[in-house]
């Protein structure tokens, strides 16, 4: 055989050993791991190809996962877990990244304590923090029972701005106000002096969680505090933030399906988003068996207070209902710029009993009560007598005047 044919042959298996060998590293290399989508939207559907005229080719829905197989141009060729293909837009999903976000929020706030619940007025998604332009997920429906749990105050988005109007320039006949004289000139520098600008239009969020364990956070005007209806028309125009049972009486008149009224503690604030406190005031309501109604034995106003109020029984007597809450100390609450949720600097715990209708500050600097029995249930306390003690008369008699004829 010629060496030339020889050579041939020699580079002839090589290659083929070569390529055989490249095709058999390949099975062992490891496969890229999986990409998942997860809809954030309500609902929509996959199409056969991106283009003007498509046909459905499934239906998605909020929370379901999808794998990716292609991207493309502002869409996303995925396969659902029962096989179906097709393209769904780029704003109706979001990546592994955020889910985990959402999920390391649920994890870290699963055993948070409840402040208050709540419902939702309409459907609503949550957002991974507080603000209007942050990722959302889960689409809560509506009338959903929420558990809330922190609430934080943050910039609301400034509608389009308007063009600024330019200050006239003041003739060169004109005297500044500052060249004037006395009083008047520092009324006009004052008058011409630049406005401060406003700060920010802040909004409220809570974080909730709901019945399904789902947490996250939604706009405070989204949903409503439960309130008993019983006592919501007694707020006397202010928001009740919280309420919370103290104790029951019997009342074998009364409405209640169990003929037990309860007597609860409710904490009050402004209808204003973006205050550095909970509450301003809180307010007792017991229940008049005599009258059958509400009435209010005892009223806290002029405070910065914080939620959660805590309620319990006395440890030397559990008939005997407790209850307190945070105050910020000198009224110094103020806003955290980063996280919006409110951080006074130094708090005090402010402590109450209730004896009968009763209610009593304690804690350390209190007085004691005094030993007197407690006024039943539905009994209102008697007010002290306002009229002022007689003088005593003198002992001397008195003598008319008389007068001269």
């Amino acid at each position: 055989m010629p060496p030339s044919r020889i050579l041939r042959f020699f580079f002839r298996i090589s290659a083929i050993v070569l390529v055989l060998a490249v095709a058999g590293c390949g099975r062992f290399r490891p496969k890229p791991a999986a990409e998942y989508v997860y809809v954030s939207v309500k609902g929509t559907f996959l199409r056969d190809r991106v283009a003007a005229v498509t046909n459905r080719v499934a239906e998605v829905t909020n929370g379901q996962r999808l794998q990716v197989l292609e991207h493309g141009r502002r869409f996303l060729k995925v396969k659902t877990d029962k096989g179906e293909t097709g393209w769904i837009e780029e704003h109706a999903i979001i990546d592994q990244k955020v889910y985990d976000v959402f999920s390391a929020l649920q994890a870290a706030h699963a055993h948070d304590p409840v402040i208050a619940t709540g419902v939702l007025r309409d459907d609503s998604y949550l957002h991974e923090e507080p603000g209007r332009k942050t990722e959302h997920f889960y689409l809560l429906p509506e009338n959903d029972k929420l558990q809330l749990l922190v609430r934080a105050s943050v910039p609301k988005p400034a509608p389009p701005q308007a063009p600024v109007p330019v200050a006239p320039v003041p003739s060169p006949k004109e005297k500044p106000a500052s060249a004037l004289k006395g009083a008047k000139g520092a009324a006009h520098a004052a008058a011409d002096a630049p406005a401060k600008p406003p700060g920010p239009v802040l909004e409220d969020y809570w974080l909730i969680r709901d019945q399904q364990g789902f947490v996250g956070w939604v706009r405070s005007r989204a949903l409503d505090v439960d309130v008993p209806d019983a006592i919501a028309g007694l707020a006397e125009g202010q928001r009740i933030v919280g309420a919370y049972v103290l104790k029951k009486v019997a009342d074998p008149n009364s409405d209640f399906p169990d003929k037990m009224a309860p007597e609860y503690i409710a904490v009050l604030a402004p209808y204003k988003d973006g205050l550095p406190y909970d509450f301003d005031q809180a307010r007792v309501f017991t229940w008049n068996v005599k009258k059958h109604r509400y009435e209010t034995a005892y009223r806290e106003r002029n405070m910065e207070g914080f939620l959660p109020v805590t309620v319990g029984a006395d440890p030397s007597d559990a008939q005997v209902p407790v209850f307190s809450w945070k105050v910020a100390a000198d009224n110094a609450a103020a806003i955290d710029p980063q996280t919006g949720i409110a951080h006074p600097a130094q708090t005090t715990v402010e402590s109450f009993r209730m004896e009968g209708v009763v209610v009593r500050r304690t804690g350390p600097g209190v007085a004691p009560p005094s030993k007197k029995a407690p006024a039943q249930a539905g009994e209102r306390p008697k007010a002290p007598s306002r009229r002022p003690a007689r003088a005593r008369r003198a002992t001397r008699p008195r003598h008319r005047r008389r007068h001269a004829k």
